[in-house]
């Protein structure tokens, strides 16, 4: 068999249909959704994901902001800043971009973000929400993979799903996204032993560790779904997941690529928190 992909480009235009029809909405009662992107520092890859997030903003109709700051700023100068944005009216979503540099206390800072305005879905309130299953800003990450899932149609009750990483951005908030849905949930880590034995019994996969080639054909079960989260690059200098999908995607039932499957939907997902914070805000919610 031969794997069908689970289109993340394809996908993320559709939600974006969706996003820039209720953002023009908002937009002509006076309040356009607005996003703050804070990076601190010249760290290549996020000036390239800040870039990103920011024409994806201004692609669907959003306001978008971006400050950028030297890594010699101050945590007391970056925190008064995130302050000040917690204030304004206008911005209803505040992304401070990661990794900060090392004399800033990254999760001071995420902590320092309203939980009305915390879109990227990392403060403990957020984390608290997901945990017990009440409303709240989810990771964008894991959420677009809940979407493409959902894309396909496929019912995780009473599935076994295998996460393969435990990161506060992917893994645990993406376990806990597949329990709400009432699948069996396995999170594998480095310190799993005989990870293959586990993978073998998954219906759904999710790879998540940064690391290429984590799971290879041998150790998927024929007709599973394989999310691949992975960021690498190859020994050519390409980018590619953490599943060597040459081999999996003649095992797989579905599977999604690297570039084109997850990154997309990140992006993707932070608008749709970005716009659902606009339209909880108080001015905005009033005027409904």
């Amino acid at each position: 068999m031969t794997a069908q992909l689970i289109d993340g480009n394809a996908l993320s235009k559709q939600l974006r249909g969706d996003i820039a029809r209720r953002a023009a909405a908002l937009s002509a009662r006076g309040a356009t959704p607005g996003l703050a992107v804070v990076l601190v520092g010249e760290n290549p890859a996020s000036q390239v994901y800040v870039r990103n997030k920011v024409k994806a903003c201004q692609d669907s109709g959003l306001h978008s902001v971006l400050e950028q700051y030297p890594a010699t700023l101050s945590e007391a100068d970056l925190l008064a800043r995130v302050d000040a944005l917690n204030r304004d009216p206008a911005i209803h979503g505040i992304l401070v971009q990661l990794p900060l540099p090392a004399h800033i206390d990254a999760q001071k800072v995420i902590e320092a973000i309203s939980p009305a305005k915390d879109v990227d879905g990392f403060h403990v309130a957020s984390a608290g929400a997901l945990m017990v299953g009440q409303p709240g800003f989810w990771p964008c990450t894991p959420y677009g993979c809940m979407k493409m899932l959902e894309s396909i149609g496929y019912e995780l009750k009473g599935k076994h799903a295998v996460v393969i990483g435990r990161s506060n951005i992917v893994g645990k908030p993406m376990a806990l996204m597949l329990l709400q849905k009432n699948a069996t949930v396995t999170i594998c880590h480095s310190g799993t032993q005989n990870l293959k034995a586990l993978t073998l019994q998954a219906d759904v996969v999710v790879a998540a560790v940064g690391k290429r080639n984590v799971l290879t054909a041998d150790m998927v079960k024929p007709g599973a779904v394989v999310i691949d989260v992975g960021m690498n690059r190859n020994d050519e200098g390409k980018l590619c997941g953490d599943v060597d999908f040459g081999g999996v995607k003649d095992v797989a039932g579905w599977i999604t690529p690297v570039p084109g499957g997850v990154g997309p939907m990140t992006i993707t997902m932070l608008l749709v928190n970005t716009l659902e914070a606009a339209e909880m805000a108080p001015t905005v919610a009033r005027s409904a």
